[in-house]
């Protein structure tokens, strides 16, 4: 009877083209700890809200889903971990879509495709950047910094991220308005707000995850918003369609994706679990009030975002002359 049942399983296997010690593969997802690849520094937006959907989602995984920052070469380090991965749901980004659109355009000796080469899982959140400048800079309007940084061409810094979405706004803002302002690049661009708070840096373009309680205290102030529409938690700040720059109006997605050729089941499973987080009214209420807003949707859904965001910043990135370092 033993003989029998090694035959049958092994002629099963061979049926399948697979041999016996592969018949595992067949346990349900996921069989080990989830690893989260993020291309930003700690405390970043992304990081933040990272964070806040891993905890929930480990719990309905029943495997821990943990955070890894890897930082540098402009997202670069990050994606390419991924990409080297084994495409079996265990090893995920967890990113922008601006972000994720703009190196994949500008990235210098690192090539890679931000559909192809990525497998789009679901959008978990969304925000808008706020420029701010220190509450020493005698403005208080967009109009008012635009004229203050005309009055003195070449004396202001504006810092970022490196080949971040502030980064790419910044110079677009420049051109757009005929600012002569120095840019600043950062590893990260949780280092543009200290030195901005320090006195280095005059003008900077973030989420507002981690730049309104500085704005609530009076260490900052805000300007103008990038999203269509005005900020629950800024509700006296113009958007940059009422300010006279549509074209710089931008919203930030925030979410998971695999290595290209992720199963089918495994992105299903990753989807569902994440829209089931997000039902959750603790967790939409932390969201928002950390200044981002709870989003979800359709593996389709995230790769549509995508694609309108390279449709949207590719003449951009052209115009502006934007380049890595």
């Amino acid at each position: 009877m033993i003989a029998r049942r090694s035959f049958l399983i092994g002629t099963a296997a061979a049926g399948l083209g697979v041999g016996p010690g592969k018949l595992s593969l067949a346990q349900p997802f996921p069989a080990r700890p989830i690893k989260a690849v993020l291309p930003y520094t700690a405390s970043s937006p992304n990081d933040v809200i990272a964070r806040l959907i891993a905890t929930p989602l480990s719990a309905r995984l029943g495997q821990p889903v943990v955070i890894e920052n890897r930082a540098g070469g402009g997202t670069a380090l990050g994606l390419k971990a991924v990409m080297a991965a084994e495409a079996d749901g265990t090893t995920l980004l967890f990113t922008n879509t601006p972000t994720h659109v703009i190196a994949h355009l500008v990235s210098k000796g690192f090539t890679y495709d931000p559909l192809k080469d990525f497998t789009p899982i679901v959008t978990v959140a969304s925000t808008s950047l706020v420029l701010v400048v220190p509450a020493s800079v005698p403005a208080n309007s967009l109009q008012d910094f635009i004229a203050y940084a005309k009055a003195n061409p070449g004396q202001l810094n504006v810092g970022f991220g490196q080949g971040t979405l502030p980064h790419l706004v910044s110079e677009a803002f420049k051109q757009a308005t005929g600012t002569d302002i120095a840019s600043i690049p950062y590893r990260g661009g949780a280092q543009a707000i200290t030195d901005m708070l320090g006195g280095r840096i005059q003008m900077n373009f973030g989420a507002g995850a981690t730049l309104v309680p500085l704005i609530r205290e009076g260490r900052i102030k805000a300007l103008v918003v990038t999203g269509p529409k005005r900020d629950r938690d800024l509700p006296d700040v113009p958007t940059m369609i009422e300010s006279g720059l549509p074209g710089l109006t931008t919203v930030t997605y925030y979410g998971f994706l695999g290595p290209a050729a992720t199963p089918v089941d495994v992105v299903a499973s990753i989807n569902s679990e994440v829209n089931e987080c997000l039902k959750s009214a603790e967790l939409r209420a932390t969201m928002v009030k950390v200044g981002f807003e709870p989003t979800g949707g359709s593996p389709q859904d995230f790769a549509a975002l995508i694609a309108e965001q390279l449709r949207h910043w590719s003449p951009i990135v052209k115009s502006t002359s934007f380049q890595m370092e």
